[in-house]
Parts: structure tokens; sequence; C-alpha cells
């Protein structure tokens, strides 16, 4: 016999419904816990399908976020081989079938149906290095994906105060661009201070550059402040001053005039 056990995963709670063999149903189908007196009682009912059986059953089950892990650890503390499958391959699965039931029970027997057809693999969790890996990865897209957003913002608001600073440095992002930006944020401070000024500030930000280097970079930056459309920066203050006491409307579309 081939026994298999199938379990419908859920939010603290299984379906199981086991087969001896193909189109051999043992017992009826129950809901266990994933507590420890559920998880007990399942192993019980585990240990009868094996006895009626005559040789170790499989347990499968769909992927369900962290839903499934307390069953996962159980099984691996007992090493009962389990094969946990992609809700994807699942899904395609079910599409096939011409029964379109949506229930537990029938959850629990569709995996059962799925192991019989499919040629599936055990599931191996993987390592403590393997995970911490896959985490990392995880956290540098996240940072990367911020990180671009912030950017993509920072130009929005460079565009609408000083638009032809972009050209004075190579990299805009450099360490010298940002700390020069700092200092000169706007056309109308750029146009205040000398050239001569402006490249001794910005050589003692601690850049390797000549002396010459930043007074090319000061002319560059007087340059595109004569140029930039926006002479002085215009705060929402000046124009209302009452701007921060203004109240907020809002509107409920579920009331009427």
């Amino acid at each position: 016999m081939d026994p298999v056990i199938g379990l419908d995963v859920a939010k603290g709670e299984s379906q199981v419904q086991a087969f001896l063999a193909r189109k051999q149903p043992f017992g009826k189908t129950f809901k266990f816990k994933h507590d420890t007196n559920g998880l007990r009682d399942f192993y019980v009912f585990y240990k009868e399908v094996k006895l009626n059986a005559e040789a170790n059953p499989v347990v499968i089950f769909e992927s369900t976020g962290h839903y499934h892990e307390p069953v996962l650890q159980y099984l691996e503390e007992r090493r009962i081989t389990y094969y946990l499958v992609n809700p994807v391959i699942s899904y395609e699965a079910k599409k096939s079938s011409l029964r379109k039931v949506k229930t537990d029970p029938a959850d629990a027997r569709h995996l059962y149906e799925l192991y019989y057809k499919e040629d599936l693999e055990t599931f191996h969790r993987k390592n403590v290095q393997t995970m911490n890996l896959r985490n990392l990865s995880r956290q540098y897209d996240s940072l990367t994906r911020n990180y671009v957003q912030l950017k993509l913002q920072f130009q929005t608001i460079l565009d609408q105060v000083f638009p032809e600073y972009k050209g004075v440095f190579g990299d805009l992002y450099s360490r010298v661009s940002l700390k020069t930006l700092l200092l000169y944020p706007t056309s109308e401070v750029v146009l205040k201070a000398t050239t001569d000024e402006m490249a001794k500030m910005m050589h003692s930000l601690g850049g390797k550059r000549s002396y010459e280097w930043f007074l090319d970079k000061a002319n560059k930056l007087q340059e595109s402040a004569e140029r930039n459309p926006f002479k002085k920066f215009i705060d929402l203050k000046d124009v209302h001053p009452n701007a921060s006491s203004t109240k907020r409307v809002s509107f409920n579309p579920r009331t009427r005039d």
C-alpha cells in the first residue's frame, strides 16, 4: 500500500483526510487544532493509518505562509515524511478537475489525488544559512526600492527649487554634491556668495580634489544659479500667512444637502 494523509491547513486548524491507497479512503475526515492536544490527536490517527496500511503514511499539504509552521515542525520532530505543495501547482490541478466543490474535506481529498497523480518531491527545510541569505536578500531588495524612491522624490523637489543644479557635479548624489546643496540650497543663496567663498567652503567639506577643481565647480554653481528660473524659494506661508491654520474640509459621500 501507499498510504497518504491530506491536510487542508487553515489558521489554527487543519482538515484531515487519509487514504490507504488510491481510491481507498480510511476513516472519517476530521479537524484538529494546531495546539499540543490537537497535534497529539493527529499523531494518534497517523499511527492508526500506519497500522492498517502496514506502511509509513506520508503527509501532504499546501504552503500557507506561517499557518502550516506548527504542523511542519511537529512532523519534522517525529521524522514523518511530508510534501509541502506550492499553492500554484495545487490550484492548476484543481482547475483541471471536473468537480468544483470548495470545502475543507474536498480540499484535503484533492491533495491526496495530487499525490498519486504528480511526481512530487519531499520537502527539505532550508538550513539556517540559506534562511539568513534569503532574509538578507529581501532586506536588500526593500532597501533598494526605498533608495530609488527617495532619489525620485529628491529629483522632484530639486526640479521645483533648483533644477539647474543638476549640471554642476558629474554625480548629483556624491557626498560633495549633497553637502554643497545643503549649504547652497537655492540660487538666491548662491548669488549672495562669491565664487572664492564657495570654493573654499566646498574644499573644506573634506574632498580630495584640488582647490582649482572646487573653484571650477563654484563657477559652474554660480552660472547655474544665474540660469535658474527660480531665483527665490517661495514658502507657502509667505503667500498665505494663515496657511498652517487653514481648516480642512472633509467630504462624506453619504451626507446630502
